[in-house]
């Protein structure tokens, strides 16, 4: 079994070699002895969720720090081809749902979207509240996944921000029912187009529960996106990320290969 991993923060492993020994503190600590029981002999890894990872054993653990020796550390790179989830903002907690497995699959970035069709509206005190969940939603993912990083929630975007966005993007893709090709042909297709240049990004467009409008398609069609269909069947929003997220991992060959 793997070990449990903890987030230390980004930039607290720089300095740190084999041999020497690490303190947790805080909430991560806390959960490590607490919860998890975690005790003197055992193994567990460190991240700071910007791809250094420690792997050590428990020296002494209290509920106000767990202090680690570090037996390695490791610096993990990320994807060459990256995937961004674009989830509409969804009722009933499916939205996060989607981030949550998407995490947990492999997503490196996430953008949360207020389409015309969502009926959840972040506006105000509640946008950053609810911005702030769907990071720790997705934290606490990457840490189930035992992942070194932890992938980006950027700010919510309307329609017109994710045309940009789509704009800017190396390939933009709508997850829809009426679309003519499979996303795995559209993805093929790009791939034998792509040179050597990287990093590359990939947008995965998910709609909410009624479907993204056809104004708005046409106006990220406009900015450069394409249609796609994942398979025979219409997903829920909080399935269709999470299952264009595993298509795209093995036509990548995400899965297959170590990344960079």
């Amino acid at each position: 079994m793997s070990n449990p991993v903890f987030f230390s923060g980004a930039g607290s492993l720089d300095d740190l070699v084999p041999g020497a020994r690490f303190v947790l503190q805080g909430p991560e600590a806390r959960h490590a002895v607490t919860v998890k029981r975690l005790s003197p002999g055992e193994a567990v890894d460190i991240a700071d969720g910007a791809g250094r990872r420690l792997t050590g054993t428990v020296v002494s653990a209290s509920p106000a720090e767990l202090t680690v020796e570090c037996s390695a550390l490791v610096v993990e790179g990320r994807p060459d081809i990256r995937l961004v989830l674009v989830q509409a903002l969804a009722k009933g907690d499916r939205d996060e749902l989607a981030v949550e497995t998407a995490t947990e699959l492999g997503i490196d970035a996430v953008v949360p979207w207020q389409s015309e069709r969502s009926i959840v509206r972040w506006k105000g005190e509640r946008a950053a509240k609810a911005h702030a969940k769907w990071q720790s939603v997705v934290t606490a993912a990457a840490k189930q996944a035992r992942r070194a990083w932890i992938p980006e929630v950027r700010a919510a975007v309307e329609t017109p921000g994710l045309a940009a966005a789509v704009a800017a993007a190396d390939l933009a893709v709508i997850l829809h029912e009426d679309a003519v090709r499979p996303l795995r042909s559209v993805l093929e297709s790009w791939q034998g187009t792509q040179a050597d240049a990287r990093p590359l990004e990939i947008l995965l467009i998910v709609g909410p529960e009624g479907g993204i409008s056809p104004r708005e398609v046409t106006r990220l069609c406009d900015a450069g996106a394409v249609t796609a269909l994942l398979g025979h069947h219409v997903l829920r929003s909080s399935t269709a990320g999470p299952a264009a997220v595993v298509l795209a991992s093995d036509v990548l060959g995400r899965w297959t290969a170590p990344v960079s």
